[in-house]
Order: C-alpha cells, then sequence, then structure tokens
C-alpha cells in the first residue's frame, strides 16, 4: 500500500466558476480518500457563480457525508494561506473576447476555430490572462509560498513558459486535459480496434502499449504506440481515415470539432505521424486557412462560434441551478461526472501514488533533438519532490521545424506581456505561423487593441 505523502490537503481554485474545470473538481475533491478530509476553497470574482458553486459543493459534502471542508472568496488573498495546491482556471469573459479575436482576424484571412493557443486569438488572450496570473504569483509569494501551482489556462504553454522564467521560484506546471491519462491510452485502443469498449481496458493492456507523445500544448504528435511489440499506429491512422466522414475527434462540436478526422488522416499522410489534438493542431497550420487547396472533402476552418458558445455556458449553468434547486438529485451529480486530470494528479501526489501523467513542462532531455528549456507536454512522474519527464525519443523533422516556430512565437508572447513590450508583441505576431502578410498583422493588432481596451492592461496604450 502506497504511503500518503500529505494529509488533509488544502486545494485553492481560482476562477471556481470555469464550468469546465469547477463542477470536476468538486467531484473529485468528494470522491477521493486522499482528498476528502481536506479543503477546497473556491475563488471567483463574480459573486453570484461563487456562490452557486459553493451551494454546490456544500449539498454534495452533505449528501456524500465526506469531512471536506469547503471555503470560498471574491477575494484569494483570503483563502490563499495553507494552501497546498493553487489551481488556476479563470477567463474573463473569455467567450466574448475569444469571438473579437476572431471576427478580427477573419477580415484579414486568418481563421481561428477555438482561438485560444496560436494565431492573434492565442497571443491577445495571453495579453488578457497572463497579467493576472503573475499578480497570483506575488500573492503566493507571500501567502504560500510552498504551494505547487497549477496553470490551467490557455494558453496554457505560453503561461507555463511565463512561470518558469519569471517565477521560477514557485513550484508549478501547466495542464491541457486533452491527454488526461489512462483515458487518452485507452481510447487509442479502442481506435486501435484492440477493444470495443472503454470497459475492456486493463491495467495489464497498459503495462504492453508503448505509447510516445510529446510536442508544445495542443501541437502534440503520436511518436510511437506499440502495443505487445507490434505498431499499431497504422490501424490508429486507418480508424481516422474510415471516420473522416463524420469528421469529429473528441467530444466536442462545432467548429473545434469539423473535420477532424479527416485532417488528422491528411496530417498522417504529410508527416508519418497521427495528431493527437486534432481539434487545435488543425489551427496551428496554415493550410485550412482558405489561401490554398488540400483533400476535396475539407473546406476552410469554420471559425469560433460565439452565440452557440453562450448557448452551451447557459446550459451548464442551469445543470448547475437543478442541482442547487433539488430539481436534480445530488446523486445524479456524482454519477454523471467524474476525474479531472488536475484533481488527478493531485491525487497521485498527495497519495504518493506513483503514476505518470501528460503535463507541460520542461523538456531536460526528454525529446532528445529540442533543447532541454522547450516547454512541451510530456509524459511525467510528478511528486511533491517534483516533475520528471520521461524519455520520448527525436521529434521528426519536419514537425520539429514547426514546434520550433510555435515556440518562438509562445516565448515572445509571454516576453512581451511581462516585459510590456510592443516590439516583442510585434514580433510575436509575424513571427505566428498563421501570419501572411505585415500590413494586416498590424491591422489586427490595432483593432484589437482599440475592441478590448477594456479588459488589457493601459501599458499597451501608453
Amino acid at each position: 500500500m502506497n504511503k500518503v505523502a500529505l494529509k488533509d490537503p488544502k486545494v485553492v481554485v481560482l476562477g471556481a466558476g470555469s464550468l469546465f474545470f469547477g463542477r470536476q473538481s468538486i467531484w473529485q475533491m468528494v470522491q477521493s480518500a486522499y482528498l476528502n478530509s481536506g479543503t477546497l476553497a473556491l475563488v471567483d470574482t463574480d459573486e453570484i457563480r461563487l456562490e452557486k458553486l459553493m451551494r454546490l459543493a456544500r449539498s454534495v459534502v452533505q449528501v456524500t457525508g465526506v469531512r471536506l471542508k469547503i471555503e470560498g472568496s471574491t477575494d484569494r488573498k483570503e483563502v490563499l494561506r495553507g494552501a497546498d495546491f493553487v489551481v488556476l482556471s479563470f477567463a474573463r469573459n473569455t467567450v466574448k473576447y475569444r469571438g473579437i479575436d476572431c471576427t478580427v482576424s477573419e477580415k484579414y484571412g486568418i481563421r481561428m476555430c477555438s482561438g485560444d493557443t496560436i494565431g492573434p486569438g492565442g497571443i491577445f488572450r495571453a495579453m488578457r490572462e497572463l497579467p493576472e496570473i503573475m499578480a497570483c504569483m506575488e500573492d503566493i509569494r507571500v501567502i504560500c509560498p510552498q504551494a505547487w501551482v497549477i496553470n490551467y489556462i490557455n494558453p496554457s504553454a505560453v503561461h507555463g513558459i511565463a512561470l518558469s522564467r519569471y517565477a521560477p521560484d514557485i513550484k508549478s506546471f501547466a495542464l491541457c486535459d486533452g491527454l488526461h491519462m489512462p483515458h487518452v491510452k485507452r481510447n487509442y485502443f479502442m481506435r486501435a480496434g484492440i477493444i470495443d469498449r472503454k470497459e475492456d481496458y486493463t491495467p495489464e493492456m497498459a503495462e504492453q502499449f508503448d505509447f510516445r507523445v510529446a510536442g508544445v500544448n495542443h501541437f502534440t504528435w503520436l511518436l510511437k504506440a506499440e502495443f505487445e511489440g507490434r505498431d499499431i499506429v497504422p490501424r490508429i491512422a486507418e480508424s481516422m481515415r474510415l471516420r473522416a466522414e463524420t469528421g469529429t475527434d473528441g467530444g466536442d462540436t462545432g467548429a473545434k470539432a469539423a473535420f477532424n478526422d479527416a485532417i488528422g488522416y491528411e496530417l498522417y499522410q504529410i508527416f508519418g505521424y497521427v495528431p493527437t489534438c486534432v481539434a487545435h493542431t488543425k489551427e496551428y497550420v496554415r493550410y485550412w486557412q482558405g489561401i490554398g487547396r488540400t483533400a476535396d472533402a475539407i473546406p476552410p476552418l469554420s471559425i469560433w462560434e460565439t452565440e452557440e458558445r453562450y448557448k452551451r455556458h447557459d446550459e451548464m449553468w442551469k445543470q448547475v441551478d437543478d442541482y442547487i434547486e433539488g430539481r436534480l438529485p445530488i446523486a445524479g451529480y456524482m454519477r454523471a461526472f467524474g476525474p479531472d486530470h488536475a484533481t488527478d494528479i493531485i491525487e497521485n501526489m498527495v497519495g504518493g501514488l506513483g503514476k505518470p501523467y501528460y503535463i507541460n513542462t520542461t523538456n531536460r532531455g526528454a525529446v532528445t533533438n529540442m533543447n532541454d528549456d522547450s516547454f512541451l507536454e510530456l509524459l511525467c512522474d510528478i511528486s511533491l519532490e517534483g516533475v520528471k519527464p520521461r524519455p520520448v525519443g527525436e521529434m521528426p523533422r519536419g514537425i520539429r521545424g514547426m514546434q520550433e516556430l510555435v515556440l518562438d512565437v509562445h516565448e515572445l508572447t509571454a516576453e512581451a506581456v511581462v516585459e510590456r513590450s510592443f516590439t516583442k508583441l510585434r514580433r510575436a505576431m509575424m513571427t505566428d505561423p498563421l501570419v501572411n502578410s505585415i500590413a494586416d498583422a498590424d491591422a489586427i493588432i490595432k483593432e484589437l487593441l482599440e475592441q478590448e481596451r477594456d479588459v488589457l492592461p493601459a501599458c499597451w496604450y501608453e
């Protein structure tokens, strides 16, 4: 039996109103025997949303009978003391501003289906979120300097780079739920036709599955997939080809899901490797920008759909309302939700369970032909003592060149925001793989600065 590494942990969630993480964090903190005697502190600047999530959390605790303590505040300083983990998951009006980013960029020939990590959308989202992240670090440095900081805010790599460079005294790493283990391994087993149902996947199978993924967040590739010594990548790719007519890859809907299998298969044909996060990866390359021809069946990228996203969020909040008002039973909540990537990792660290997870961190030799400080998404052993990436091997040529370009954009973006440098902001934009015109890029910067004046720091207007 594993020895518990930390008893009664305190987890602080900054941005609890982010429904994609807030609801699942409650589920995991209650469900896990390693976590449910500790404290969950919820922080959000929106008092109404915060109150709803706290009511939900307290109802779940009451029904399940666990000892989990629930705290909440609109001021993070009130609950940071004693924190063992601080999860960053906030985003101010992200649906609205991602819509602005994508609409303005489309005027100048840049099509973004997500707009939160690469292209003008990724750069401007970092301009909106990173200053607040760095302000959080100032408070953490004073109030709970020993806490682990887990960044869950896109662009995850940009923010992770900034934390590693500008707050090296704080223990941190960055996350994306796209490579949540062990689910991602199991899903590729189903893709390859080795199992038909997720319930058929066993730990013994996992041990025999040599599975290697690496790359910049949202631009990761399946570099090796061998089961019992047999290469199953061709079977995975063939499943993408056969499912290309449906155009879905993952659980998302709308622009991010359109034509993902067809796009993933075409990228496999070109580079010889399967992209593992097609919903985002297709936005990192210039092929579906409407300026050239690829497969006849694949049109230019669809654009981020603001109104549909608002409707989706409204439905999620309605579900929360139904739980806290009693129209849906809390027992149903415990069946409807499941583990989250961040809280899975926290459980692993607290319990000393020794499970590996994909996180975003510095390379440190894992990918042998990329710099040690390259900020990549890698399978890591992670404990309270630290993070250690597992060996990957070489990044293939072609893919490696694109990785380096994306890293340059991300690093320049982090430097521009933290140093408040318009010169580096413009340089990041001109380096971006989706930008083909200096004049158009300057116009995008000018328009986005004007339309997002109410949420951007004043330094950009001085």
